[in-house]
Formats: C-alpha cells, sequence, structure tokens
C-alpha cells in the first residue's frame, strides 16, 4: 500500500477542492429529516451534480459507467467531500454503496446497462430487502419463498429493516428458491420493482424518530426470472459479494467524518471549559489514534479490494468490528463534552448518538463479525 501521493493525485484534489468550493453554497437548503419524498429530491440533485461533473462511481469501473478511478483517488474523494461537508450519499446509499457494485461485480453485460447509468444518473434509488424478523443475523435462514411460474418469480413473504423503501424504485431482495436445499445453498438474489403489484411498505419509526427503514410484505409478488443475478441457488455467494462491499468499503466516508466530528469535539472541550479534564483528554487522545488506524485500515482495504477485480476482501470484517465500537465510544465522549445539550432531540449530535447505538447490529452484529474474524482470518475451530 502506497501511501504518498503523485502529482496526477495532487491535481485531482486541487481540482475537486476547487469544483467542492462553487457548487457547495449554490445547494438548495436542506430538507426536513422526515420529509422523504424532500430528501429523495434532494440526494438524487446531488447525485446528478456529480454525475454531470465527472464524479459519480468514480472508483467504479469504466465498463460499469465509472471513471476507473485509482483507490487513492476515491479516498481522496471521501477526504475532500467530507472536509467540504458535502451531502452524504443519503437515499442513494443502496444502490450506490451495495446494490451498484454487486451488479457491476456480478452482474449481465445487460443488467448492467439496465440499472447502473440511472444509479450514477440520480435517477433510481435502490433499498435492501435482506433481513427478515425470523433472520437478522442469522440470514441464510430466511423464509420469503420465490416459486418459478413460467418467466417469474412469485415471491411471498416480508422483510424488515428494510433501507429507503418508502422512495425506492427497487429493491436488492434475497428469496428462497429452494426450500429442500441447505440453508445457504437455495437462496436467489433478486431485482425486485418496487411498484409491482403486491408490495406493501410499511415505514419503522426508529429511536432518533426518523423513519429511514420499513417493513416490506410481499403477496405473490411477480419478479422477472430475468432480474435475477447470478444463477439460481447461487445467491448466498453474490450476496457475500454485497455484504463485502457493505463491510469494506460502504463506510469509508464515515470515517472521514467522524474524524472531523472528533476535531469538533476537542475545540468544544476547549471552548466549555471541559478541556481541562486529563481522563477527557486522553479519552480524545486515543479515539484520534484509533480513527487514524481505522482511516489506514480502510486505505489497505480499498487497496486490496483493487487488486481482487474491485471486491472487497474479508479484512472488511475487521474494519467494521473496530468502526462500530469506536463510533459509540466517540458519540460517549461527545456526550460527556456537551452535557445537557446532548440530550435535546433538536441536536445533530443527540440524533447522531442515537444512530451509532445501531452500528455494533447493521450490517452484521459485531458477534458475527467475530466469528468470521476468528474463523475465516485467524482460522479458529468453529465454536459449540
Amino acid at each position: 500500500m502506497d501511501l504518498t501521493y503523485t502529482e496526477e493525485e495532487q491535481d485531482f484534489r486541487a481540482r475537486l477542492r476547487a469544483w467542492l468550493g462553487k457548487v457547495l453554497p449554490e445547494l438548495p437548503a436542506k430538507p426536513c429529516p422526515d420529509d422523504w419524498p424532500g430528501r429523495r429530491a434532494y440526494d438524487l440533485g446531488w447525485q446528478r451534480r456529480l454525475y454531470e461533473a465527472g464524479y459519480a462511481g468514480l472508483h467504479w469501473p469504466v465498463d460499469a459507467g465509472g471513471r476507473g478511478a485509482t483507490p487513492t483517488q476515491h479516498l481522496i474523494f471521501l477526504e475532500e467531500t467530507e472536509r467540504a461537508g458535502a451531502p452524504y450519499v443519503g437515499a442513494n446509499f443502496v444502490g450506490l454503496l451495495h446494490a451498484g457494485p454487486t451488479i457491476a461485480a456480478e452482474g449481465t453485460a445487460g443488467q448492467r446497462a439496465r440499472w447502473l447509468p440511472p444509479v450514477l444518473r440520480g435517477d433510481e434509488v435502490w433499498c435492501q430487502g435482506f433481513s427478515e424478523p425470523d433472520a437478522g443475523s442469522d440470514l441464510a435462514s430466511l423464509r420469503t419463498r420465490a416459486v418459478r411460474d413460467g418467466d417469474d418469480y412469485v415471491v411471498t413473504g416480508s422483510k424488515i429493516w428494510t433501507s429507503h423503501a418508502e422512495v425506492a424504485d427497487w429493491c436488492e431482495l434475497l428469496v428462497r428458491t429452494d426450500p429442500q436445499a441447505p440453508k445457504h445453498r437455495g437462496i436467489s438474489w433478486l431485482a425486485m420493482p418496487m411498484d409491482a403489484p403486491g408490495i406493501t411498505v410499511r415505514p419503522l419509526r426508529t429511536l432518533a424518530g426518523s423513519a429511514e427503514f420499513a417493513e416490506v410484505f410481499l403477496d405473490e409478488v411477480r419478479v422477472p426470472v430475468a432480474n435475477r443475478v447470478g444463477a439460481e441457488n447461487d445467491g448466498w455467494r453474490v450476496t457475500m459479494v454485497t455484504l463485502s462491499f457493505e463491510r469494506g468499503t460502504a463506510f469509508v466516508g464515515e470515517v472521514v467524518a467522524c474524524r472531523r466530528t472528533l476535531g469538533e469535539l476537542a475545540r468544544t472541550a476547549k471552548a466549555n471549559g471541559r478541556w481541562d479534564d486529563p481522563v477527557l483528554r486522553r479519552r480524545l487522545g486515543r479515539l484520534y489514534g484509533e480513527f487514524g488506524a481505522l482511516w489506514r485500515l480502510t486505505q489497505w482495504n480499498v487497496s486490496e479490494s483493487e487488486g481482487s477485480g474491485g471486491v472487497p476482501g474479508i479484512g472488511g470484517s475487521v474494519f467494521k468490528l473496530a468502526y462500530s465500537h469506536a463510533r459509540q465510544e466517540l458519540y460517549d465522549v461527545a456526550a460527556e463534552v456537551l452535557g445537557a445539550a446532548s440530550l435535546s432531540l433538536e441536536e445533530e449530535w443527540t440524533l447522531d448518538r442515537l444512530s451509532s447505538l445501531s452500528y455494533t447490529i447493521a450490517a452484521g452484529t459485531s458477534q458475527i463479525q467475530q466469528n468470521i474474524v476468528a474463523e475465516r482470518i485467524l482460522g479458529l475451530p468453529k465454536g459449540r
């Protein structure tokens, strides 16, 4: 992993920084957190600006509509957009960071041509239909069933914690296509249009009061067989590709955001007198070291993914495990620095702290990540 910057990369940073300085003041005001149609329009509008400027899908392969940027250029892009306070991917999260990269890696030429350009242009939003009420951490025990009927699958079942389902055009959906096969071998990965008959979306209210998740009920929903990514019953392998992106590179921008937050906390502590507490200073210093190490691990993971055709390796589980706990501690320290102000739901800090509580569960619980690290990286025997 080469951590030095070439002249070309330094020029890329300068041009990106200049573009951000010009375009960010022109953005409209952010919509209310509960205004999901407004948030969708805002997020897609930002994606369209990235697309028109040549920054959409920066690190995606050229034949997938991306720019084929180097891992270092990708990291520079994330650093500069976070430092400038540019909008996050928002409602585009699943399409840009999960479904899109999976289709780029596993989809047919026709599937790539159909689904990837609208994601990059900011025309379509995706949601994720993986977890079920009885299949959370043990994802392979899912029961949503797809029965082949001619050129369609007829899908019946339900999903939960489906991100952005209320504003999505498509869903990356895991279904059981062979109930007789071992649970990891009878699963298929489908792209389901969210306007298909038989779909009911019921938003879920989170601890922070937002509703970016939903339950999705599927009553004999017909999904074309042509929408299957990968072979029938090979969906678990395709899912591992999706999860490798989710755990390995999807959180990259958030590490930069956390490092920026840490700096803001230090400045706040100096302003309100908390900086005189040596215990607090040590906690902030240790977190500074942890997020610095996480950034280096991020660089390593992104570099490794470049050498494996763009798919991150299982080292993403190491990152996800460490990042989840570091983020939670960061916002615990934030509460200590802010005092009573951290209790107000009107404060962004409070909402971020409540959100951080989910990180040891989302994208695979910490216990699952520990098992992956133990068994697949360290080669330890399976626990009993």
